[in-house]
């Protein structure tokens, strides 16, 4: 397991920023996603409920343990922290959560289109894309199949809904949330140019395909 250490002070202000370039890059839209730092092997810091993620403050945070208690801050988290809690499970080594709602990787998986990776960012950052059926908000079935999916990949798409990405720290788990949007994006205006099937040719780096 990675040895991870944050103090919340620290953790507030990385979610505060990454919470602001969320909303401008238009991952998201007002309270529509939630974010999350891993602090120690068992706490972790996640948006309260109903948190405008362009609006966060210090109050804005609820910090939770991996056995469903507030342990401190705002007393009501994150309808999805069951979400944040079942990914730090299954992944020890993560050390971030991001989870949004980017339209053209929901549009995509809506139509039953894979998204493809184009570019050598998409392939570093992305590598490789799982997937849920929808699942009502904040819902065990939500979260335990996005863990599920979260064990063998970075970045999961959850049907109808939005995407989950996960990082050693922040910054990561936001530049995935970043290119697997920018991969949608590329898909979609390759789909309305009538080719769909592009790739990014993995043979010339095989090892950043790891699934």
């Amino acid at each position: 397991m990675t040895n991870h250490s944050t103090s919340v002070a620290d953790a507030v202000q990385q979610l505060i920023r990454a919470g602001s370039e969320i909303v401008q890059s238009g991952l998201a839209l007002a309270s529509a996603g939630n974010l999350s730092i891993r602090l120690d092997a068992d706490r972790f810091v996640v948006t309260a409920s109903g948190t405008w993620l362009n609006r966060l403050d210090e109050t804005s945070f609820t910090v939770m343990d991996l056995g469903d208690n507030v342990v401190d801050g705002a007393t009501k988290p994150s309808s999805e922290w069951k979400l944040h809690q079942r990914a730090y499970r299954a992944r020890p080594d993560v050390g971030s959560v991001v989870h949004v709602h980017p339209a053209h990787a929901i549009l995509l998986d809506a139509l039953r289109r894979p998204i493809r990776l184009v570019t050598l960012d998409h392939a570093y950052y992305v590598g490789s894309v799982g997937r849920t059926p929808y699942y009502p908000n904040g819902s065990d079935e939500l979260a335990d199949t996005a863990a599920e999916q979260l064990a063998e990949h970075n970045c999961v798409i959850m049907g109808n809904h939005g995407s989950t990405t996960v990082g050693d720290d922040c910054d990561m788990a936001l530049r995935r949330a970043l290119n697997l949007e920018n991969a949608a994006e590329l898909t979609y205006r390759a789909i309305l140019a009538g080719n769909g099937d592009l790739d990014f040719p993995w043979e010339s780096e095989p090892h950043l395909h790891h699934a």
